[in-house]
């Protein structure tokens, strides 16, 4: 499918999710449009959280989706898909990341960015998809309060050029996006898997009981993470039900 998509550059804005939204309220815009700025000043992490970012050093965009053919309940696999296609994309610039699940993206055991989807459902089908994507890419240094970030350029001790990785993000996202809609799941599921942070071994978690060691077991068509613990028993969560414990 070719998007013929609108590349919308705010010189600063507070949020460019807020900024697509307002845009939309006026004019519908092409699939795969993007608002991205180099100065977002208060950008939106998941539910809650902040995404604070160094004007000029990041990635900080936002696209718009109208997948009209995917049922509210298999909604994740948009998720995965924005996921891979950023892993797919740091690898040609030869950085190796993982997703952290939900959709965060780490390297090694530190956070490089993450994705921000906000659904409009239209009966059982989604009407709009907004998908907000922050990635820290040339920033050195971090607020003390972060817990754990990281940058393309700590890793690789060298700038990288942004309008070069938005070009390769944004088609890549595009491309694994027309897989969705073509109902083309599989690969996507596959690689998602493939490229999940933790896949394999025990590792440390904590849900409301408390601490607790388990290992990867499968992710549900919603989304839902479950596990499987020492005593063999497997719990499903979903997001913000569990924390990795690093």
């Amino acid at each position: 499918m070719q998007h013929i998509p609108e590349i919308i550059q705010p010189a600063q804005t507070a949020s460019t999710s807020t900024y697509l939204k307002e845009l939309l309220k006026q004019r519908k815009l092409p699939e795969c449009s993007v608002v991205i700025t180099n100065n977002q000043t208060e950008g939106k992490g998941q539910p809650g959280n902040k995404w604070e970012t160094e004007p000029g050093k990041n990635l900080t965009f936002s696209m718009i989706f109208y997948p009209n053919g995917i049922k509210a309940s298999e909604q994740f696999i948009i998720s995965k898909a924005v996921s891979v296609a950023i892993v797919k994309t740091l690898k040609k610039f030869n950085l190796s990341a993982t997703i952290k699940w939900p959709n965060d993206i780490y390297i090694n055991d530190k956070k490089l960015g993450g994705i921000l989807i906000e659904n409009t459902l239209s009966g059982q089908t989604i009407d709009q998809c907004i998908i907000g994507i922050g990635l820290n890419i040339n920033q050195e240094t971090f607020p003390d309060h972060l817990p754990n970030p990281v940058s393309a350029k700590n890793v690789s001790g060298r700038e990288t050029d942004l309008l070069a990785i938005f070009g390769e993000l944004h088609e890549s996202i595009s491309d694994l996006y027309d897989q969705v809609l073509a109902q083309d799941h599989p690969e996507i599921e596959k690689e998602y898997l493939n490229q999940l942070y933790r896949r394999s071994g025990r590792h440390l978690y904590k849900d409301k009981t408390g601490l607790f060691k388990a290992e990867f077991h499968s992710i549900g068509p919603a989304g839902h993470l479950f596990l499987k613990r020492e005593d063999g028993s497997v719990t499903g969560y979903a997001f913000k039900e569990v924390e990795h414990i690093l």
